[in-house]
Order: structure tokens, then sequence, then C-alpha cells
């Protein structure tokens, strides 16, 4: 195997934390030179992020203010799996509810893992269009705003640093280049929810 020279191999697991929603471990693990080391991680049970788009280019986004952070950050709409929900249901009950949203097309892009150090989440990346704006469905204890803006306004607030969630500027890489065409996305008709 090609990188079995930096593989680490678990030897011992001490569970930290079982929160609602996350899951801490330390795990002791042998290192490639025989050493031990200590790492500690978030289980995670993943997530989706939208990028929706208007029929005029205009995209979805939310402003919402994050606790560990003490910030209201600027994001593509997102949220958590259910325990055994699919990726794709995950991503139209999310839009629906936290924007109104419904759409008529979906294509997966791909999918980003935004804290390799310390944690096992992932989001996968979709986009939608065909937009019809209808009523949000916030979870209780949800407060968002939401609005539009056109890919070059949300690209100069990326270089501006007004944007900084990782999962928003790994959207905006996306859509520049769908946009410019580099990269193709599969659309397909939205699913029965």
């Amino acid at each position: 195997m090609a990188d079995a020279h930096l593989l680490e191999s678990r030897v011992g697991s001490e569970e930290i934390l079982k929160g609602h929603f996350l899951h801490v471990f330390r795990d002791t693990v042998r290192l490639p030179d025989g050493k031990h080391a200590t790492r500690e991680y978030v289980i995670h049970p993943g997530a989706v992020m939208v990028v929706a788009q208007l029929d005029d280019g205009r995209v979805v986004l939310e402003r919402q203010y994050r606790y560990p952070v003490q910030s209201v950050m600027l994001e593509f709409p997102a949220g958590k799996l259910d325990p055994g929900e699919a990726s794709l249901a995950c991503a139209q009950r999310e839009l629906l509810e936290e924007t109104g949203y419904t759409a008529r097309q979906w294509a997966r892009a791909g999918v980003l893992h935004p804290v390799i150090s310390y944690s096992t989440e992932f989001i996968d990346i979709w986009f939608a269009r065909g937009l019809t704006l209808g009523e949000r469905k916030l979870d209780a204890g949800e407060f968002l705003d939401v609005f539009t803006a056109t890919p070059t306004e949300l690209l100069d607030w990326c270089g501006n640093g007004r944007v900084t969630d990782a999962k928003t500027l790994t959207g905006v890489l996306w859509l520049q280049n769908v946009l410019s065409g580099a990269w193709a996305l599969d659309w397909q008709a939205a699913t029965p929810q």
C-alpha cells in the first residue's frame, strides 16, 4: 500500500463526552515509527450545504449568529444530517426550513471535510436551481436572516474577509468554477419530499 508509511493505528480509546450533538474521544495511536501519541477528535453526523441559484443568477445566503465564534456569519444554507437521512433529502429539507425555497433541480457537487485535524465532519455540497419561494419552517431556537447576492458580491465579501465560514468559501470556489464552465454538474429533477 502506497500510504502505509503514513498510517496511524488505534491502540486504545476513551470516551470524553457524549453530548446531544457531538461525541468526543481521546485515542492512543501507534505512529508509523512505532511510538505512541494521543488524538482527540469529535464524531459528527455529517451535514449538507446548498448553493441555491435564483433564475437571475443571485444566490441565496443567510446571516446567522454562531455562538462559538461570537459573531453573525454570512453563510450558504446548511444543516446536519438526521440519523438515516439521505444527503439529498437533507439538502431539500434544510433549504425549505431555513429559507422557504424549494428547487426543481439538484446537483451534488462534492464533499468537503472542514476540520480534518479534530473531527469526522463531512459536508456534502449541493447546488439547487429552479427555485420557488414558500414559507420557512425554522427549527425551534433557530434565528437567521435570508438574503440574496450576486456571485460577484459574494466573491468580493470572501476577498475582503466579510465571509470567513469554511463551507461557504468552499461553496464559492465551486460556484466560480461552475459559472466559468470549468466544472460541470450533473443535474437531476427534485425528488418528492
